[in-house]
Parts: C-alpha cells; sequence; structure tokens
C-alpha cells in the first residue's frame, strides 16, 4: 500500500488534540475511577505548594479551575482563560476541550463516533481514495464502494491535502457537525463523476481485526484500545489454531483506554505485572489477569504512531519475554492525565504522573525500541520469519 491510511471518520481524536495540545488517549478509564473512588487527589481540595519541586497536580487543576471561574466572573472566556493557564503551567500534554469535543472523545473511546462510514488514503500522486466502506453505514447505503476517488468534501477539492484534513472535512470539526448534519461528497469511478449528499450517523466502530495469512499466522490488529477492545482479542486468541503463531499488530494505535490495554496483556500473560505508574509520586501498579495464552509464538508490531496505552501493552510483554518486538521505535507517550471539568462545561485535562515497563523503563519521551528493526513494508514479512523461527508450540 502506498501512502498513509486513515479510517476517513473513524476514531479522529478532536481537533485540540489533532493540532498537537494534547495526546490523550492514555489513562481516562484508570483515572476517572480513579477520582471517583478517591484514589487520586480530589481537584477542588486545597494542595499546599511544596517548597520545592514540582506544583503537585491537584493545586495546578486548583489553578487552572481558578482562572476559568474568574474568566466567567468578568464576562470573558473561561476555556480561553484555562488554555492560559495550562500553558504557563508547563504540561506538555496539558490541554483544554470545549464540552462538545470532550463528549467526542468519550464517544470515541466508547466505541461510538459520528461520520459517514469510509475508510480513506492518499496516494503518491495526492489522490484520495476509499479503501473500506462501513457495512450499514450512510456511505454504503448511497452506494460508494471501494476504490472510488474522493475528490471533494462539501465542495473542497481534497487531492493533494493531508488525509487528517480530508478527515477533518468529512467529520464536520470545524462547525463541530453532529449525527444528522449533511456532508457532500465529490465522487469519481472510472469515467463516471458524481455527488452524493451523505447524512452523518452515529456510528460504532470496530477497534479489532482478525486475519489469517496464508502461512496460518492470526493477525489481530487492533487500531485503539476503546472499550470492548480487550475481550475482542480474548476471542481472537480462543481461534487460533493450537500450532498457529500470532501476530499483534499495534502499528499506529495512538491508545485509548488503558484498562483495556491491561485486559488485552491478559489474553497473553498468565497474570503478573504490566506497569508501574505514579500519580503525584505515589506508586502504583496495573496486573493481568491469570489464565491467559503463554504458549503460541507472538510478534508485537510496532512504529512511530504507537502510543500511550499501545507502548504499555507493548512493553509488558517486551518486558516478560513474552513477545518479540519488530518495527521501529515508538512515540514516547508515557503521561498521565486527569481531566477535571471547568464551569462552563469545558474539561481541562493535566499531567499526574508517568508509567514504566514492568522492567522499570520510562516510556515517556524515550519510546520503546523494538528487538529487530524493520521498515513498514518489511515489518510483516520479517513477523513471519520470526515466528518460523520459534516454532510451534507443544
Amino acid at each position: 500500500m502506498s501512502g498513509r491510511e486513515l479510517c476517513g471518520d473513524l476514531f479522529s481524536p478532536p481537533r485540540r488534540i489533532r493540532r498537537g495540545a494534547a495526546l490523550t488517549l492514555v489513562f481516562a478509564g484508570v483515572l476517572v475511577a480513579g477520582a471517583a473512588t478517591g484514589s487520586f487527589p480530589e481537584t477542588g481540595t486545597p494542595a499546599r505548594r511544596a517548597a520545592s519541586g514540582p506544583v503537585p497536580s491537584a493545586t495546578r487543576h486548583e489553578d487552572v479551575q481558578k482562572a476559568a471561574a474568574e474568566a466567567m466572573a468578568d464576562g470573558k472566556s473561561p476555556m480561553e482563560a484555562a488554555e492560559r493557564a495550562v500553558s504557563r503551567s508547563g504540561d506538555r500534554w496539558g490541554a483544554v476541550y470545549s464540552e462538545g469535543e470532550y463528549q467526542e472523545f468519550q464517544d470515541a473511546l466508547d466505541g461510538r463516533y459520528t461520520g459517514v462510514g469510509l475508510w480513506a488514503r492518499s496516494d503518491r500522486d495526492g489522490r484520495i481514495e476509499v479503501t473500506k466502506v462501513q457495512p450499514g453505514s450512510p456511505a454504503a447505503e448511497a452506494g460508494v464502494r471501494t476504490g472510488d476517488r474522493l475528490r471533494s468534501v462539501d465542495g473542497r477539492r481534497v487531492d493533494g491535502r493531508p488525509v487528517t484534513e480530508v478527515v477533518s472535512l468529512l467529520r464536520g470539526d470545524a462547525d463541530d457537525a453532529a449525527a444528522g448534519t449533511t456532508v457532500t461528497l465529490g465522487l469519481e469511478r472510472g469515467t463516471r463523476a458524481w455527488t452524493e449528499k451523505l447524512r452523518r450517523a452515529s456510528l460504532s466502530t470496530h477497534s479489532v481485526t482478525v486475519s489469517r495469512l496464508p502461512g496460518g499466522v492470526t493477525v489481530i490488529k487492533i487500531a485503539a484500545f476503546t472499550k470492548g477492545t480487550g475481550d475482542a482479542v480474548h476471542a481472537a486468541v480462543r481461534q487460533v489454531p493450537a500450532d498457529g503463531g500470532i501476530v499483534l499488530d499495534l502499528r499506529g494505535n495512538s491508545g485509548g483506554l488503558v484498562t483495556e490495554a491491561v485486559e488485552t496483556s491478559s489474553a497473553f500473560l498468565d497474570g503478573g505485572l504490566v506497569a508501574t505508574y505514579d500519580v503525584d509520586g505515589a506508586p502504583r501498579s496495573l496486573h493481568a489477569e491469570p489464565g491467559g495464552d503463554t504458549a503460541r509464538p507472538l510478534v508485537t508490531l510496532v512504529d512511530g504512531g504507537t502510543m500511550s496505552a499501545a507502548e504499555l501493552l507493548t512493553g509488558a510483554l517486551q518486558d516478560r519475554g513474552r513477545a518479540v518486538v519488530i518495527g521501529s521505535r515508538t512515540f514516547g507517550k508515557g503521561s498521565i492525565q486527569m481531566p477535571t471539568k471547568l464551569p462552563d462545561g469545558s474539561v481541562a485535562e493535566l499531567t499526574v504522573g508517568h508509567y514504566r515497563t514492568p522492567s522499570g523503563h520510562t516510556v515517556d519521551g524515550q519510546g520503546i525500541t523494538p528487538d529487530l528493526e524493520a521498515a513498514p513494508a518489511q515489518s510483516l514479512p520479517r513477523a513471519e520469519t520470526v515466528l518460523t523461527g520459534l516454532g510451534n508450540p507443544s
């Protein structure tokens, strides 16, 4: 496959994330649960500033909330005030989201998205081609097919645009478009060119896909750790032949719910440590459930787009000696964010800690180095070769 392929509107993070303000598809499951059970500092509880060293996250959250409340009282934008406070905090991954953006974020993690149901890629000439159409989606019902060329979105030519921009147009990010809004696609198939008006819908994602290579190797591709991912991987592993190897493809996986990443690790580990992390210096740990498949040979594929929860899983499988990791160095997003709601309904997320692999390797800013380096086109063939060398389980 040439060019870059993305789902046209599936699990595209809110535009503030895409701008690089934050890449927070990380510890949402753990952090929300932690805040609810009181295992993390309450953001509304005053915290004493240390004479030296980092400012506690509870205090930083309080500062952001205070800035937003004062702005609202003065008739100014609470969100803009919160963004300035986050910027002053020096938090590399801190971000502020509107209420709508954060809901979109949560919907994506819940396995839902608003869009028309097509995947697209850019070829070497910059043309945008439809590579997949989700069954039952607006695009499918309109007769859009794999191989169709996407020429325009709402009258805007898309040739030469990055696929991420095309994604944004399809979703209607600039207008916070909701389900029920319309988008007009300019399409081409052979000598036929036409326009199709589609109505965006709330659709379910399928973050896990399973395929079987001619040699009997099973490839389990995880696009993101949305709700239900762990169960889907468990089910896929149970269907692998007893003498078959597994390739766990985490390339381009930008993260998601850490609870799902830990559940996925339980499919391949017989209990034990998955990662350690800290919240304002207080140590905690994550463990796999016992009973996972530890017999079948396993290779994990990664690249520079493998991030956060996907790096946590990769580090656990590598450090525990469960998988051979092939590809290129991962992104290096190993920080933990906690959300707090602001007076106008917007949400601020600030970093509260970092996680480490079972051997103590810090991922943030460093990433994970694969056991075997391989270019994208060579990763899967290399994995097949390695699995052959590992042999079949006895």
